[in-house]
C-alpha cells in the first residue's frame, strides 16, 4: 500500500452522502484541508436512490391522479396511462441536475475528491485504490442499504428492494409491500396512483408506527378510501414464487399473491468489512456508536448519518456532518435534539410531524399534564380548495409549551417548517396565536389550531381539547 506521508489532511471523510458531503463542504469553508472518499456518486442514497427519486415518482403519481379527477373541478382531461420510460426520464433529469450542482459545489470548495472504495486502515488513515490517505481526523459516513429478512432472497425481479423499485422497467399489475413504514407507504401511494393493486403487510398494529397514533389512523382511513389494502398486526413468515409472481404467507397462515413483492422493512448500516472494528471502533448490530457530538470511542474517529443509530433522515445526516466539521474547526457546537427534527412521509395524503407524540408526552409529563387538540382541515379554505382532508394535532404540556405537532393532509410537509420553530423555540399557544397567518393558506390551519388551544375565537372545525370533532 503506497503511503503518501507528505499529505496529511485535517479531515478524511469516508462516504459522500448527505452527512459526508455536508461535513466536507462546511469543513472546507472553515479552512480545514478535506478529503472526501466515495465509491459511487457524491450525494449518496438521498440523491440517487432515496429522497429525490422517490418524491419524483410520487409527483408523477399526483399528476396521474389529477388527470383522473380533473372533471371534479370542471376541467376536461383524459388519463391514458403511465409511460414508465417517460417517468424515469423525468426522475433521472431531476437527479442529474442536482448531482451536477453538487459536484460543482464540492469542486468550488476545493475539497479533494477521491473516487474509490475506501477502508479504514487505522484510526488516522483510509486505504483506497492502492493509496493510503492520512488524516488528523476520520469521519465515517458510509450510509445504509435496504434490509431483508433471513430466507428472503431479493432477486431484483419478483422480490425487490426500494433500489430496484426506483428503476423498475414496468408498472406491475399488483404488488405486496412488506413494511408499512415510510418507504412502504410512499411506494404504495405512488404505485396506487400508477394503477397498481397494492397490499401492505405490516407486523405492527399501525401504518407509519413511529408517528402519533392519530396520524396513523388518519392515514389508514385515507388509504382505505384510495383502495390501498393493508394487513396489520401479523408478521411475515415466508415468500414463494408462483407461476406469475410471488405468494406471501403470514404467521397466521393468511396468504397474499401479487406480481412483485417489495421488501421495505427499513435500511441497515454499511459497515461490514470496512475495518471499523479492527481499528477499535465500538459498534452494535452493525451501527457505529457515538456520543451527542458524533464522537466514537476512538478520539480521532467520528461517525454520522445512517451509519449511526439516530434518525435515518438525510437532513439529520446533513446536520450531523456540519456538527462534526464545526467541532473540529474549534467552533462551539450544540448537540442535536432529535425530537426537534421535522419528519415527513410524502404519501398521499402526507404525514408530517415534529416533537413528541401524545403517548410519549404522557409518559414524560404524566397524563394529567398533557393537553391535545385536533384541528380538522375541513375548516381550512385552502385545503378545501385543494380537496384534501386531514388534521393538525397539537400536543401541549398543560399551561406550557407545545411539545408535538402532528399533521396529515396533502402538502402538510410544507407546513412542518413553522411547526419546527414552534417546537424548538418552546412556543406557548398564545404566542403562536397572536401571529397573523395569510388567508387563504394551509399554514392558516396551524395558526387556527393554536388559537383554539389558547382559548381564542376559532372556526368550528377546531375541536376543543378532549372533545370530538364537530363533523
Amino acid at each position: 500500500m503506497a503511503n503518501d506521508a507528505s499529505t496529511v489532511f485535517d479531515l478524511v471523510i469516508l462516504g459522500g452522502g448527505s452527512g459526508g458531503y455536508a461535513a466536507a463542504l462546511r469543513g472546507a469553508q472553515l479552512g480545514l484541508d478535506v478529503a472526501l472518499i466515495e465509491k459511487d456518486k457524491v450525494g449518496g442514497t438521498c440523491l440517487h436512490r432515496g429522497c429525490i427519486p422517490t418524491k419524483a415518482l410520487l409527483h408523477a403519481g399526483e399528476i396521474a391522479d389529477q388527470a383522473r379527477e380533473s372533471e371534479s373541478v370542471g376541467v376536461k382531461a383524459t388519463f391514458e396511462g403511465i409511460d414508465i420510460a417517460g417517468v424515469h426520464k423525468y426522475k433521472d433529469g431531476v437527479v442529474s441536475g442536482l448531482y451536477k450542482g453538487l459536484q460543482g459545489l464540492v469542486a468550488s470548495r476545493k475539497v479533494t475528491y477521491i473516487e474509490g472504495e475506501g477502508r479504514l486502515s487505522s484510526p488516522t488513515s483510509v486505504d483506497v485504490g492502492g493509496q493510503r490517505i492520512q488524516g488528523r481526523h476520520i469521519l465515517l459516513a458510509t450510509g445504509s442499504v435496504p434490509k431483508s429478512l433471513p430466507g428472503l432472497n431479493i432477486d431484483g425481479d419478483r422480490i425487490i428492494s426500494s433500489d430496484h423499485a426506483l428503476v423498475l422497467d414496468r408498472v406491475p399489475k399488483s404488488a405486496v409491500i412488506l413494511g408499512g413504514g415510510v418507504i412502504g407507504v410512499e411506494f404504495a401511494s405512488a404505485w396506487k396512483s400508477f394503477g397498481v393493486d397494492v397490499t401492505i403487510v405490516e407486523g405492527l398494529k399501525h401504518l407509519v408506527p413511529v408517528e402519533d397514533e392519530n396520524s396513523s389512523k388518519l392515514l389508514e382511513r385515507a388509504f382505505r378510501k384510495r383502495g390501498i389494502k393493508f394487513n396489520l398486526g401479523t408478521f411475515f413468515q415466508k415468500a414463494e414464487y408462483t407461476q406469475d409472481g410471488v405468494k406471501v404467507t403470514l404467521a397466521d397462515g393468511k396468504e397474499f399473491e401479487a406480481e412483485v413483492l417489495l421488501v421495505a422493512i427499513g435500511r441497515g448500516p454499511v459497515s461490514q468489512g470496512l475495518g471499523y472494528e479492527e481499528a477499535g471502533v465500538a459498534m452494535d448490530r452493525g451501527y457505529v456508536l457515538v456520543d451527542e457530538y458524533m464522537r466514537t470511542n476512538v478520539p480521532t474517529v467520528s461517525a454520522v448519518g445512517d451509519l449511526v443509530p439516530t434518525l435515518q433522515l438525510a437532513h439529520v445526516g446533513f446536520a450531523e456532518g456540519i456538527l462534526v466539521a464545526e467541532r473540529l474547526a474549534g467552533l462551539k457546537t450544540v448537540p442535536i435534539d432529535y425530537d426537534g427534527v421535522p419528519r415527513v412521509t410524502y404519501c398521499h395524503p402526507e404525514v408530517a410531524s415534529v416533537g413528541i407524540t401524545e403517548a410519549k408526552a404522557k409518559e414524560i409529563y404524566g397524563a394529567d399534564k398533557v393537553v391535545a387538540l385536533k384541528y380538522n382541515l375541513a375548516g381550512n379554505g385552502r385545503s378545501k380548495i385543494l380537496q384534501t382532508s386531514g388534521e393538525i394535532k397539537l400536543v401541549q404540556v398543560k399551561d406550557g409549551a407545545v411539545v408535538g405537532v402532528h399533521m396529515v393532509g396533502d402538502r402538510m410537509g410544507e407546513q412542518v417548517g413553522e411547526a419546527q420553530l414552534i417546537y424548538n423555540w418552546e412556543a406557548l399557544p398564545a404566542e403562536v396565536a397572536q401571529l397573523i397567518h395569510a388567508h387563504p393558506t394551509q399554514s392558516e390551519a396551524l395558526g387556527e389550531a393554536h388559537l383554539a388551544l389558547a382559548g381564542k375565537p376559532r372556526k368550528k372545525y377546531a375541536a376543543a381539547p378532549g372533545q370530538p370533532h364537530p363533523e
